[in-house]
């Protein structure tokens, strides 16, 4: 029976698009994509795979989703590349850790169409703006986790003067500094005795590596102030490092400044797990050495 209403009045659905950013060196990545090719044929269409280790810095490719297949390190070089965008991003864990990237493939296919249709809402991840200028010879990047100046050889203590807005707060004489997001927290800051910040909080810890003096401590500040690290004295082989994955040389006399991104990176949570129990799960966080 006709129930006179006209059916080219219904817009046509649209499928989503898919963007796959990997780490093809790893062993099993590039067969896990083959293989699941069809099965993302079947619910979205599939706009592109970017390589995040000979990938652009930059992505121009328009999608719904970021699935990103490797570990912890590939899923911050794709924020850095795509937070821009503002596609979220999905972390596909074929690697070791596996905190950031929080899916497995089973829980990736077992949750995926309820991604795509927003049933899960995106984590919005703090990212930072890293400049470093000399002369005409600048440096620029996206940090995801954190922004480290490392002594380098010949691993001779450095002095680094560490400034928050226009207040130089210390002089920290060691083997260098990080400056970590709340999602780096957990990483190289976590390392190095800094605290662990919950994802969602709006602010940077500054942290001491090895500093020569018991007074020097971890400090968090505010995330929208600018921290200044000037190099007073360092190693020939002193650099900038971002994520622990991009590096320049510094010179003496150098200024670092950091500030909170004009974007986040929008990261899919699992629906099955908390931050909290993540850092149970892989940390052991909280639990009493005796226990099993």
């Amino acid at each position: 029976m006709h129930d006179g209403r006209r059916r080219g009045n219904i817009p046509p659905v649209t499928r989503k698009r898919i963007l796959i950013v990997a780490n093809m060196s790893k062993q099993d990545v590039p067969g896990q994509i083959d293989r699941l090719r069809p099965w993302f044929a079947e619910r979205a269409e599939l706009v592109g795979v970017i390589d995040a280790v000979k990938g652009a810095s930059r992505v121009d490719a328009a999608a719904d989703l970021c699935i990103v297949f490797g570990g912890d390190g590939t899923l911050l070089a794709a924020a850095r590349m795509v937070a821009p965008t503002g596609i979220p991003l999905i972390g596909v864990n074929m690697g070791k850790l596996g905190f950031l990237a929080d899916f497995n493939v089973e829980h990736m296919q077992k949750h995926l169409d309820d991604v795509l249709a927003g049933a899960v809402a995106p984590i919005e991840r703090m990212m930072l703006d890293v400049r470093a200028d000399e002369g005409k010879k600048g440096f620029a990047s996206l940090a995801a986790n954190d922004v480290a100046v490392a002594a380098g050889d010949p691993f001779r203590m450095i002095d680094l003067h560490v400034a928050v807005g226009d207040e130089e707060i210390a002089s920290y004489l060691g083997d260098g500094v990080v400056v970590a997001t709340p999602t780096g927290s957990t990483g190289y800051n976590l390392s190095a005795g800094g605290p662990v910040l919950e994802p969602r909080l709006d602010a940077m810890v500054i942290t001491p590596v090895a500093a020569h003096s018991l007074s020097m401590r971890p400090i968090v500040v505010r995330s929208d102030t600018t921290v200044r690290i000037t190099t007073c004295t360092i190693n020939p082989g002193t650099k900038l490092v971002i994520d622990g994955q991009l590096s320049t040389p510094l010179a003496e006399g150098q200024t670092v400044e950091i500030r909170r991104a004009d974007c986040n990176a929008k990261v899919i949570p699992h629906p099955g797990r908390t931050f909290f129990g993540r850092m149970t799960e892989k940390f052991q966080w909280g639990r009493s050495p005796h226990h099993t």
